[in-house]
């Protein structure tokens, strides 16, 4: 590495070896420093470790690189006519070329702090005004870094026009380096929000071998690393990769001349149907936008630095010509420009050249008279930074010579002065700085020392001719609550496809509504499955995570996006069940109606008075309410309903078979009373202990129904259990052991009719029930048997269902049994109907 040794004398220091330099100077009251990418490339000589090294030789002129240099000595020499800004005071500077080498960048900032002088006289208290009080550089992040770490050690101030390394704004290491260029912490924020804005999920990432490249690798978990040294079978292997990948979109973060080495293979892999996404870096370049790569790079989407006008500036430019200094010979940089700008060759030119017709420079060529990029001012970007950078420092340095005694920032609040400033004074200055360029922007810097962060985007515009022109669609800016705000114009950008739509880009697709993503194991985040979600879960966004589910009283439809409520279930009066078991209760009734009529139009024939009529006028009333209270288990539960229904169905049904059970007890009675000396049995068995015991016995069942309906009330409930997609509504009784209660003391009553009547079956048959109250209590407790095992394994309304169908069946049985026989003879054997039929069979059996 190149140094400088200096020998120190007793009062003197004299410089005993120079770096050999591409440098402009220009002398001034206070010089500020610069340094410029002014070639793109070193050659490094052979080290032989056997005699002094030589320093790398700078080759490939960049042009845009000379042209940010010159926007520096413009700016300063815009301020030094300003006669606001810095009045009586003249700036100079001291340009570098760190020919895209870190080696000749750091060689230069160290030539800056320390200055170049061949021999200088060394002050006792060390005072004095440095070489240079402030730097405009480096170009690289990567040059800043090591220059920035050098040079805090002299805490001298650093703005840098394009270095954008995230890690610069990190005040512990670089306390005193400032940008006019957002970081790339906001670049890529800026980047994500592009492609969140066309759902590009699934990208592939290239980045430079470099600080630049490593720190922004960090942020989207990159590998795939752009070799420095044009590693060609490393090019050919990532290029491969782009080619075979899935990925549409392709984000490089690299400099031009990675560029220019990837494009050459990608044109000989032949990789087309990419959509590049540029860093600013490479998004400008001109030395890309060639006739053989519109068919690759057109509709390029990139991040741009922020572009702005510079008055003057070409003004200035055209006034550049070489000038033979004192000792006879011209400044390097401007011969170097001359002779690229006009293809020409100061003398002493090379015999080669001469003898090839090569032409002779005279150093009195016309620029204006030339198509070069160096005078194209429309589209000044890094040129804008740099010129934001040289006021930056100038205002910094205007309020620090405007400090008023006694009221400054320093120790006992002094101020600098012209003749004792030091560059660390100055950083203050920097820190605070705020102005307002002619654009139109304000500058100041934050805690990090970074700039407002704002980007223009860009797209590369394929014209008819196959040229590439760079168009502005739209920026992305930091909002007031540090957020980015993207704006864009879709309908300006051109996309390089056939049907001149954004590509997609994803590794897998969204996952439609009804679904949710299961990551795949070892793929990326992106990269998912589709899952439908279960029965009663619901996911309406795309790409969810995790499916929903609904609320209790709703159920997923059959797409699962949707929440609907679920379907209700309840023994209804207008579904084929519900009407006929309605129709059968109201045929029941009517049929005991019709009974009753023919009853009470023939209550004074025999057949009727030989059988208890009272009773049996009691009895249709209580199998008429039967029948009627079988519908209140139809239709929708309600609280009064399920209280009603199953107290209805208790009394009716005690009522019916206390007048079953009373008439069975008669008819033993009257036939005992027959026999000689059973007279006495009657007088238990009178009409008024009729009445009294049917009374008595259904009293008891309403106190059951009572005490049952006070401790726990049957109430409707909405039941989720039996079906996952419907809600079915019942009655849940509220006391199990009220309801077997209930049934339970009708079932009493029903077994002690029965075995009474079956005790009497062998009674004389004229008109002796006894039979048939047999035969309808057999078939009465047949049907309520059956009835509990069916009525709790029936779900839902199918419960009601058999309870209803057990009432009606019990009910139609006993109005058959019991009441059939009586209208038989009535309406067709009216013969039998007399007091002589009814006796006749009696006294024959006597």
């Amino acid at each position: 590495m190149s140094f400088i040794h200096i020998h120190i004398h007793s009062d003197s220091a004299t410089l005993q070896r120079k770096f050999n330099l591409n440098e402009m100077h220009k002398p001034g009251d206070v010089v500020l420093g610069g340094l410029f990418e002014v070639h793109y490339t070193s050659a490094y000589p052979e080290t032989t470790f056997t005699s002094e090294p030589q320093q790398p030789h700078c080759t490939g002129f960049d042009i845009v690189g000379f042209r940010n240099a010159m926007t520096m000595a413009f700016a300063i020499e815009e301020i030094n006519k300003n006669s606001n800004l810095l009045p009586n005071v003249t700036l100079g500077y001291s340009l570098y070329d760190n020919c895209g080498a870190l080696v000749v960048g750091l060689s230069g900032a160290l030539s800056l702090a320390s200055g170049q002088e061949e021999q200088f006289l060394v002050q006792k208290n060390c005072s004095g005004i440095p070489p240079v009080l402030g730097i405009v550089g480096d170009h690289y992040s990567t040059f800043s870094i090591a220059i920035s770490s050098v040079l805090s050690l002299y805490y001298m101030p650093i703005v840098s026009y394009y270095a954008t390394c995230s890690c610069l704004s990190d005040r512990q290491r670089f306390p005193t380096f400032f940008r006019t260029i957002p970081s790339d912490a906001f670049q890529v924020r800026a980047m994500i929000q592009i492609l969140n804005h066309f759902g590009w999920t699934w990208v592939g990432l290239l980045v430079s071998d470099d600080d630049y490249g490593h720190y922004v690798a960090q942020s989207f978990q990159s590998d795939l690393i752009l070799p420095w040294d044009s590693d060609t079978n490393e090019l050919k292997r990532i290029v491969h990769l782009i080619k075979t990948s899935t990925a549409r979109v392709v984000i490089v973060f690299a400099h031009k001349i990675h560029m220019i080495q990837l494009m050459q293979e990608v044109v000989r892999q032949n990789v087309t149907g990419r959509q590049w996404i540029a860093s600013e870096t490479w998004t400008t370049a001109s030395v890309l936008q060639t006739a053989h790569l519109t068919p690759y790079l057109s509709g390029t989407l990139g991040i741009a630095i922020r572009r702005g006008e510079i008055p003057g500036l070409r003004e200035f430019l055209l006034k550049i010509y070489p000038e033979k200094s004192d000792n006879g010979n011209y400044n390097n940089n401007l011969v170097i420009f001359w002779e690229f700008t006009f293809q020409c060759r100061f003398a002493p030119a090379p015999k080669d050249w001469v003898e090839g017709g090569g032409a002779l420079c005279t150093g009195e060529e016309h620029i204006e008279n030339v198509d070069t990029e160096f005078l194209d001012i429309s589209n000044l970007r890094p040129e804008y930074n740099v010129y934001k950078a040289v006021y930056s420092l100038a205002y910094a340095l205007n309020d620090m010579l405007q400090c008023k005694p006694e009221r400054g920032p320093f120790r006992e609040h002094s101020c600098a002065t012209l003749q004792t400033m030091e560059p660390w004074q100055l950083i203050h200055y920097v820190q605070n700085v705020n102005f307002t360029t002619p654009f139109g922007d304000q500058v100041f810097f934050d805690e990090n020392g970074d700039a407002s962060p704002i980007y223009d985007i860009m797209n590369w515009l394929q014209l008819p001719d196959g040229q590439i022109k760079v168009q502005t669609v739209g920026e992305v800016k930091r909002s007031g609550f540090k957020r980015e705000e993207l704006t864009i114009d879709e309908d300006k950008i051109f996309w390089n496809s056939e049907s001149r739509e954004p590509p997609q880009s994803v590794c897998s697709e969204s996952c439609p509504p009804g679904t949710r993503m299961a990551r795949n194991k070892g793929q990326p985040e992106c990269c998912f499955s589709c899952i439908p979600c279960s029965t009663g879960k619901i996911s309406k966004n795309n790409n969810s995570l995790e499916c929903t589910s609904c609320p209790e009283d709703f159920w997923s439809n059959p797409q699962r996006d949707h929440c609907v409520p679920k379907k209700t279930e309840f023994l209804s009066y207008h579904e084929p069940l519900g009407i006929c078991l309605t129709t059968a209760s109201l045929l029941g009734t009517f049929i005991c109606a019709i009974v009753f009529g023919i009853f009470i139009y023939h209550r004074r024939t025999p057949i009727i008075r030989a059988n208890n009529s009272e009773l049996s006028f009691l009895l249709l009333v209580s199998l008429k309410l039967c029948f009627l209270c079988s519908l209140l288990f139809i239709g929708r539960p309600k609280l009064w309903t399920c209280q009603l229904r199953h107290a209805a169905f208790g009394i009716s049904f005690v009522l019916c078979v206390s007048c079953i059970l009373v008439k069975t007890m008669v008819v033993l009675a009257v036939f005992k009373a027959s026999k000689p000396g059973g007279g006495a049995n009657l007088k238990w068995f009178g009409l008024m202990q009729q009445r009294g015991t049917v009374l008595i016995l259904t009293s008891i069942q309403a106190a059951i129904c009572t005490a049952w309906l006070v401790s726990s009330s049957p109430a409707p409930h909405k039941n989720t259990h039996y079906y996952n997609d419907k809600i079915v509504f019942e009655c849940v009784v509220g006391s199990t052991v009220g309801f077997a209660v209930l049934l339970g003391y009708i079932g009493v009553l029903a077994i002690l009719s029965f075995l009474l009547a079956f005790l009497a079956r062998n009674l004389p048959d004229n008109f002796n029930e006894a039979r048939l109250i047999t035969f309808s209590m057999l078939s009465f407790c047949a049907v309520w048997v059956a009835f509990v095992p069916a009525y709790v394994n029936s779900p839902g309304k199918y419960a009601d269902a058999v309870e209803v169908f057990a009432i009606l069946a019990s009910s139609f049985g006993l109005l058959v049994a019991l009441f059939g026989p009586k209208c038989y003879i009535i309406l067709l054997k009216p013969e039998r109907n007399t007091k002589k039929a009814v006796m006749g069979r009696l006294t024959t059996n006597e």
